[in-house]
């Protein structure tokens, strides 16, 4: 266990220190001329219910810097009904090959977790995507709720980058295959530099050992600084509880 503590203190002040030097390169680019490095700090707000289970709330904090090398980010998670934490860091970006975007993510998290994906997508306003993730299944906050380890199929059409219509295909291909998340995703300009973002998600799968269907909906709203999100997500993570959540943020 000390060796990976000691590993993922080091991935950790790697994450920080890509976060704190924004401020270098942000300089940097000011004087030629490029985009400084964009922050978005969130918290989010989670109460677990039902499942004849105790309910309760979590608390999720996450800070993300976005720049030439992508995104990197550091988060921490508690749940006192659950008795977990969990500090998280990660990193992903997308690279262009030709007529492909190649798009790979890397995770790593205190309890021993790493795990990452990679994807490709091609089209400019129709477009069309493929991808698999992989973990070393050790515990993890899937603060993501789609499956991790799983294919992703997505298709759709963009209009812009604030304007898009997608469906999006998440399905478990080693422990648990029979799980599979699908999101439909509509975002829309509206008025001035504003965004309104829905994702309709229906999952299929089996929640101790019983087969489920449900439907969740998250309802996302961005200005040009602030957004809010919530969220309604039945059986998370495919667990008898069901989830409403409540995300809060700012770009800096």
């Amino acid at each position: 266990m000390k060796p990976f503590l000691s590993f993922f203190t080091h991935c950790m002040l790697c994450a920080v220190a890509l976060l704190l030097s924004g401020a270098v390169f942000a300089a940097d680019e000011a004087v030629d001329g490029t985009q400084p490095v964009a922050y978005k700090f969130t918290t989010g707000l989670y109460q677990l219910s039902g499942g004849g289970l105790p309910s309760g709330p979590g608390l999720d904090v996450n800070l993300r810097a976005t720049a030439g090398f992508g995104n990197a980010w550091i988060g921490w998670f508690r749940s006192p009904v659950q008795d977990v934490r969990q500090a998280r860091a990660g990193w992903d970006s997308s690279f262009k090959l030709g007529a492909l975007r190649f798009m790979p993510s890397l995770q790593v998290a205190s309890g021993g977790f790493w795990g990452g994906s990679a994807a490709l997508e091609t089209g400019t306003s129709w477009f069309a995507g493929v991808g698999l993730g992989r973990t070393n299944l050790r515990n993890y906050v899937n603060l993501n709720f789609d499956p991790n380890d799983a294919w992703m199929l997505s298709g759709g059409y963009r209009w812009s980058d604030s304007n898009s219509l997608a469906l999006q295909v998440v399905r478990d291909n080693r422990l648990n295959p029979d799980q599979q998340h699908v999101h439909l995703v509509w975002r829309t300009p509206v008025g001035d530099e504003q965004r309104l973002t829905l994702d309709l998600l229906s999952k299929k799968g089996l929640v101790a050992g019983q087969p489920v269907e449900r439907l969740g909906l998250s309802v996302s709203y961005d200005w040009p600084r602030f957004f809010v999100r919530m969220a309604w997500d039945p059986k998370v993570n495919f667990t008898p509880q069901d989830m409403l959540r409540l995300s809060a943020g700012v770009r800096f």
